[in-house]
């Protein structure tokens, strides 16, 4: 509903001019998203004033606050321990791809950058993802107070990077931010006399609701840990399983490699490699069984989709993204690192001879860890 609402909303409302029919995709950031939020808002303040004139008899809301922090502890503790799990399993930031090794440092985003490099390394992966699944001391009560320390401090360093980075997610990130500051808030004077004033301090642990009948306790108590478990299994089996459908342990596609062209002919005849060619290859680029990167003489990059049949020895390559042209070719790999494909470029005949490309060469991915630099190792 809120998908035909917000755009009438934005149009007729506010006369918001950006496209604001992008909903939620890769980016959580989009007109959509928060427009949506500035309505949530506006609907929340008008809830508050009208409960606040409805139900002012009222001598105080402690079982709603309570169920309130619990609400917020679960969401914010299940939201990191989700993030850190693809953290310490590697699934969200990948080792860098074939493609990002090429491309020139200057041309990378922002956030290709910080994704190259939160990818390159396993550790920092690793510790990353280990501070965000601290979370679950959200989850208990008597330890509520260090799991919002440590999630507060997951959640700053994730916003920090959202936004100086500009990646997409800072509407997520900043919400956790304000939630573990929000779970905190009670003790921020308790706090600040345990640092400061150099005097005992004691936390007091929130007292939960008890219900009159034992057996009420618990199963409350028993459904507690019964969705605990079964949801951080649920995230850990998903996260463990997904690395080998699309993560490091993922299966690499037949001829996954770097390929510099040697020869090109076109209907039998050489083509020099001048950067003044638009349709001449200098490089081939395989590292998804789907499709594969091109890069022209002029450096310019054009994508294909990719089929290849390693019992027939078949390749096919076809229009992706507005690209008309359509290739046919018969390949050979030889234990020299050369690749030949025969076969025709629509009505074209065509061959090309390719050296693979030592992947040990990118310095990147190949300098790795060492104790001791006399030098720094800067380049």
């Amino acid at each position: 509903m809120l998908r035909q609402f917000i755009p009438w909303f934005s149009a007729n409302v506010l006369k918001y001019e950006y496209d604001f029919t992008i909903f939620t995709n890769g980016s959580g950031d989009t007109s959509y998203d928060y427009i949506s939020l500035l309505f949530f808002f506006m609907v929340s303040l008008a809830g508050c004033f009208l409960w606040s004139i409805l139900d002012r008899s009222r001598k105080n809301y402690n079982k709603l606050y309570y169920w309130l922090i619990v609400f917020i502890r679960f969401y914010v503790a299940f939201t990191l321990i989700l993030y850190g799990s693809i953290k310490v399993i590697k699934l969200q930031f990948p080792d860098p791809y074939l493609s990002r090794l090429l491309q020139p440092f200057g041309e990378a985003s922002p956030m290709g950058l910080a994704w190259t490099f939160l990818g390159l390394s396993k550790g920092y992966n690793i510790f990353m993802g280990i501070i965000e699944i601290s979370s679950v001391l959200l989850l208990f009560r008597k330890t509520m107070v260090a799991g919002a320390f440590l999630s507060l401090a997951a959640s700053v360093h994730v916003m920090a990077m959202n936004y100086f980075f500009d990646v997409p997610v800072k509407i997520l990130s900043t919400a956790l931010v304000f939630m573990c500051l929000f779970i905190l808030a009670p003790y921020f004077l308790t706090i600040y006399r345990f640092f400061f004033s150099n005097t005992p301090q004691q936390l007091i642990k929130p007292q939960a609701p008890v219900f009159k009948k034992r057996w009420q306790n618990i199963t409350v108590t028993s459904l507690k840990y019964l969705f605990i478990v079964s949801t951080i299994g649920f995230t850990l089996s998903n996260a463990w399983s997904s690395q080998y459908r699309y993560g490091a342990l993922a299966p690499k596609p037949a001829l996954y490699g770097v390929y510099n062209v040697e020869s090109y002919k076109l209907n039998g005849k050489e083509l020099l490699p001048l950067t003044t060619d638009n349709e001449r290859w200098k490089r081939l680029v395989i590292e998804n069984s789907d499709f594969v990167s091109v890069k022209l003489m002029n450096d310019s990059n054009v994508f294909f989709s990719f089929k290849l049949d390693p019992e027939t020895k078949e390749i096919g390559m076809g229009p992706r993204k507005g690209v008309p042209t359509q290739y046919k070719f018969k390949y050979n790999a030889d234990d020299r690192n050369k690749l030949i494909l025969s076969g025709s470029k629509d009505k074209d005949s065509l061959s090309i001879t390719f050296k693979k490309y030592d992947l040990k060469n990118f310095r990147l991915i190949n300098r790795g860890f060492h104790w001791i630099n006399e030098h720094p190792y800067n380049r």
